[in-house]
């Protein structure tokens, strides 16, 4: 991939759902949309099948086919490449850690698994460091202001702000625990067979 090329959070989830199996743009839009990933990223047709072509073009995946059903409109079965994968790996790499763009870390957490567990830790304890620093911006903001008297009207969204860190912060750790003990499954090993991942639904996360 050349390194001037940026994947949007949509070509992620898409080259990530690839690793399931070949598939066509309209099998991978209707299994995004019944994993209700539409909480992470606009699923809309035409820039699904705009997005496929784009990756095409780059390498990333590689048409292995076309068929038709009926009268249906012939349909392209697209394969994950090695390129495409590893785009994957690197995308998550970089997005894990951030705290700075909340959309793309939620479909880097989305695709975390696909990282080994040591990795995902050592991502999240940077991605840690720079949510206790920003906590600790919060909290020295909130109490100069405390100091100075602003009233309490002004500094609602910044309250707001350090309790969601430190929910976080919380949340992340729990998080940690369970890969560094093992007690939550991870990787191949944590997934069920192949034709059962095809199949889950998130319908309950909605």
């Amino acid at each position: 991939m050349p390194e001037t090329t940026r994947l949007t959070p949509l070509a992620v989830m898409l080259l990530a759902t690839l690793r399931e199996g070949d598939m066509h743009p309209y099998e991978l839009l209707r299994l995004l949309r019944d994993r209700r990933d539409d909480r992470l990223v606009p699923l809309q047709k035409g820039t699904i099948y705009h997005t496929i072509a784009r990756l095409e073009r780059e390498g990333l995946i590689a048409e292995v086919g076309v068929d038709r059903d009926g009268n249906r409109p012939e349909r392209t079965t697209y394969r994950l490449l090695d390129a495409g994968r590893d785009a994957v790996d690197s995308w998550v790499r970089a997005e894990l850690p951030q705290i700075d763009r909340p959309g793309d870390f939620r479909v880097a957490l989305a695709e975390a698994h696909n990282l080994d567990r040591d990795d995902v830790v050592a991502l999240l304890d940077r991605r840690r460091e720079l949510l206790v620093a920003s906590r600790e911006v919060h909290r020295d903001g909130l109490s100069r202001a405390r100091e100075r008297a602003v009233p309490h009207q002004f500094m609602v969204e910044v309250e707001r702000q350090a309790v969601l860190l430190d929910a976080e912060l919380a949340w992340q750790d729990s998080l940690r625990h369970g890969l560094v003990t093992g007690t939550l499954p991870w990787g191949v090993d944590g997934l069920p067979s192949h034709h059962q991942r095809l199949h889950v639904s998130k319908e309950t996360l909605a």
